[in-house]
């Protein structure tokens, strides 16, 4: 058994390293391509659906198990942990394959979604995108046999064989180890010559089209990608808590705290983005941990405290420091840095 201590900082930094996923997705949309996407909760929706949906359903299949998934979830998975408890290989593949799954139903949901983003601005892209995330979340709440609608379903473990609390050590590691390679992937990605471009794109669309560059085809292919990763972040986020409800995955944790993380650490940089993931998790976690000691003092419910003292700091850096606390730095193209060079040996 694991101290306690140990447990809740391995919880934090695999929060941390979900959100960071998230939020990294966000800033390749907004900080890098001006695509003001409102709608982040439902590319983490569809991804942690597809857990809820359908490893359970295809290993109930494979393994003949009878029953229905969602009226006898819990007995069906029961059956489906102790199998994957005995063979660990499986078990891996099930994770792989239903992370791929996840991203393959993101990636659509990037492509649907991404007409209007092509073709909107502004504010009624942030609408559109926004009331899209409901209406998936919404579908999921009312119809019972996708996931269990408000009453939910458990999801098949893939970590079943380590025992006790050591499978949060597990669960832990893989979901850092493949956070930090999406950070790497997007930070090698906005250095490329891809990252000046989309720049380029937020800044001055009509500029970047008169010099030929494909705004609209960018904007789609962005808005692809960032829908894929917020999809693999749903996915690792439901194996992580074994666990899926149609109504769980709102905009307030999905798409406001992200949007808070990025202007909080900067947009368009990469490094900030991870710097406001590590803040605001860790403020979140002591505001969630400490405010019950404080409900005899407080003139409201403690259950607001986490949203006023968390949107209060969303404001303060606004009017203090609205470049967040890594402000973007400009791109210094090759030619340049050479030039600089020989000018410094010339002299």
């Amino acid at each position: 058994m694991l101290p306690a201590l140990i447990v809740f900082v391995l919880d934090t930094l695999t929060l941390i390293a979900i959100y960071l996923i998230v939020s990294i997705s966000l800033n390749i949309e907004y900080g890098y391509t001006g695509i003001a996407d409102f709608g982040k909760a439902g590319a983490v929706a569809i991804g942690a659906y597809s857990i809820g949906a359908i490893p359970g359903r295809l290993l109930m299949y494979l393994l003949a198990i009878k029953g229905d998934y969602i009226m006898d979830n819990t007995k069906v998975v029961a059956t489906i942990n102790k199998f994957l408890q005995k063979n660990i290989a499986i078990a891996a593949a099930m994770l792989l394959l239903s992370l791929i799954v996840a991203g393959g139903l993101g990636t659509v949901f990037g492509f649907l979604a991404s007409y209007p983003v092509a073709r909107l601005k502004g504010e009624h892209l942030a609408i559109f995108m926004l009331a899209m995330a409901e209406a998936i979340r919404y579908v999921a709440y009312c119809y019972a046999p996708l996931v269990g609608g408000p009453y939910g379903v458990t999801v098949p473990d893939p970590f079943r064989f380590l025992a006790g609390s050591y499978r949060i050590i597990g669960i832990s590691i893989v979901i850092i180890i493949i956070s930090l390679g999406t950070f790497s992937y997007i930070e090698r990605l906005t250095k490329s010559p891809l990252g000046r471009t989309l720049k380029a794109i937020r800044d001055c669309d009509i500029a970047a089209e008169v010099l030929g560059k494909d705004v609209a085809g960018y904007r789609m292919k962005i808005m692809v990608l960032s829908s894929a990763t917020a999809a693999v972040a749903g996915a690792l986020y439901a194996f992580y808590i074994t666990y899926v409800s149609g109504i769980a995955y709102d905009r307030v944790d999905w798409t406001f705290w992200p949007w808070t993380i990025v202007v909080l650490g900067g947009m368009a940089n990469n490094w900030g983005v991870a710097l406001g993931t590590v803040t605001f998790i860790v403020m979140r976690r002591l505001i969630i941990f400490y405010k019950r000691g404080l409900e005899p003092i407080l003139p409201f419910d403690v259950v607001w405290l986490e949203y006023i003292l968390l949107g209060l700091t969303l404001i303060l850096i606004l009017m203090f420091k609205p470049e967040g606390l890594l402000p973007e730095k400009p791109i210094k193209t090759v030619e340049l840095n050479k030039y600089k060079k020989e000018k410094s040996k010339s002299s």
